[in-house]
């Protein structure tokens, strides 16, 4: 759905709850050291697996993928559930319907784990308000590739890569 038609705006014009800002973005990635991928998946196509990707190349975070259809993904294994990883991950990022929020938030919590971070273009209020009741630090609808690299100087501030290491616009 295009951002800016009619529905999209209306649905944007009813959110109430709001999320961390950018300061708290900075300092939950920067205080993780574990990041578990609920509904990471094999395949090139998949945003799940893009991210992925990224992470393993562009961060130091020790990296768990969930998937209980698969063993192995990027080289690494694959967990059929956050209670059968070796750690309790610092954030669990969260590849799955809207509509499938609570029951992963219910898992997170089970699992210890202190941050959900629901991926971008999803969306669940309840879930998002129910997490927070359960003590859990939640951000949704954001893209923790897009989050980190734009902190972590790889992206221009509106997500793209611009190429310079500087945001100081040179003589030519």
């Amino acid at each position: 759905m295009p951002a800016s038609s009619p529905l999209a705006k209306l649905l944007r014009s009813q959110r109430t709850w709001v999320g961390p800002d950018a300061k708290q973005r900075l300092r939950i990635l920067n205080a993780a050291k574990s990041v578990a991928i609920v509904g990471a998946s094999p395949k090139p196509q998949r945003s799940s697996f893009f991210v992925g990707t990224y992470l393993q190349q562009s961060s130091d975070y020790r990296l768990y993928f969930v998937n209980p259809m698969e063993t192995e993904i990027l080289g690494q294994p694959a967990y059929a559930s956050l209670k059968d990883l070796p750690e309790v991950p610092d954030i669990v990022v969260v590849f799955r319907r809207g509509s499938d929020i609570p029951q992963v938030v219910d898992e997170v919590v089970a699992s210890g784990a202190k941050t959900i971070w629901v991926q971008l273009g999803i969306w669940n209020q309840d879930a998002a308000y129910y997490g927070e009741e359960q003590g859990l630090t939640v951000v949704m609808d954001r893209c923790i590739k897009v989050e980190h690299a734009r902190f972590h100087g790889g992206l221009h501030l509106l997500g793209f890569d611009t190429g310079q290491i500087t945001s100081r616009k040179t003589l030519r």
